[in-house]
């Protein structure tokens, strides 16, 4: 009996061995290289944008300030300069004004009914720099007569109170043919209390 066996040559197995062809991965350097190059990108344009708008804003700002300068009349720019000069000037001489009429406030509550002043004067040293240098006073000096020493005496007492005059002084005592006694007195005061500027502000100030 005859067995038939079917041969094939054809076979199962591929005689080459196939190679798996795999993509190349990428790797993390790259990637943040381009992530790098990406942000570089947008901060150049967003840098470039703001430039323009800024100098956008700067010649913006120049026009406004040239119209405003346009605006004022250069007359009046100078006419405006020199009335500044002009209240400098007051400000400063009425920085340096003296007014006497402190002292005369004062002699006149403190002046006894027998005793009556016949002279004054004052004298201001140098004006310029008597409100400036330290130890600058006006000196005031005045004559007068009394009814007795006994009234010169409480006279300087009272005098000698008064803490805006300094070191009062009488001299010259002498009686006359009435028997009243003739005196000159002399005292200075601090130029503070003799200040013009200063007495307009106690006087405006309010009183309580």
């Amino acid at each position: 009996m005859e067995q038939n066996f079917q041969t094939s040559f054809i076979p199962k197995k591929p005689m080459v061995k196939e190679r798996a062809i795999s993509a190349p991965s990428i790797g993390f350097l790259t990637i943040a290289s381009i992530f790098i190059l990406f942000v570089v990108l947008i901060a150049s344009g967003g840098l470039y944008f703001y430039k323009g708008i800024v100098t956008k804003n700067i010649s913006k700002m120049e026009n406004d300030l040239s119209l405003a300068r346009s605006r004022f009349e250069p007359s009046r720019l100078a006419e405006l300069q020199i009335l500044d000069k002009r209240l400098q000037a007051s400000s400063e001489i009425l920085g340096k004004h003296i007014s006497i009429t402190p002292v005369f406030r004062s002699l006149e509550m403190l002046t006894m009914k027998t005793v009556r002043f016949t002279k004054f004067s004052y004298d201001l040293g140098d004006e310029k720099n008597l409100l400036t240098e330290t130890g600058s006073k006006v000196v005031i000096k005045m004559s007068g007569l009394a009814v007795g020493y006994r009234s010169i005496a409480l006279q300087s007492d009272l005098l000698a109170k008064e803490k805006n005059f300094i070191d009062p002084v009488f001299s010259n005592l002498v009686l006359d043919e009435k028997g009243n006694v003739l005196f000159d007195l002399e005292f200075s005061v601090d130029p503070s209390f003799v200040d013009y500027k200063q007495m307009l502000l106690t006087t405006e100030a309010p009183q309580s």
